[in-house]
């Protein structure tokens, strides 16, 4: 199961450490506890839309473009996880195989 919160702390901490910043400047800025900055970034909490908007404030980053980065996660987790759960037909990829008699 795709954890959208889980990719969401994940893209928050890459932009995060992309800009150089560390949880305790962005937990100043956004005025936002560095704990729960830190839970968000590991998954563990859900962000509200406030909550949200004030760390891509402090992160300098639009929020359309954090949303565009999860849903491009998201994305392929579903697809790696349709193909792991798509059977491979008997005889494998290229189809049955005949026996040599």
């Amino acid at each position: 199961m795709v954890l959208f919160r889980r990719l969401l702390g994940d893209v928050l901490r890459e932009q995060r450490q992309l800009r150089g910043l560390t949880l305790r400047e962005v937990s100043a800025e956004a005025r936002v506890s560095l704990g729960y900055i830190s839970e968000i970034e590991r998954g563990q909490k859900e962000a509200s839309s406030e909550l949200l908007a004030s760390l891509c404030s402090a992160l300098d980053v639009p929020l359309s473009d954090v949303l565009r980065e999860v849903s491009h996660a998201v994305a392929i987790e579903e697809h790696a996880a349709l193909v792991a759960a798509t059977p491979i037909p008997v005889g494998g990829l290229r189809g049955p195989v005949a026996s040599a008699a």
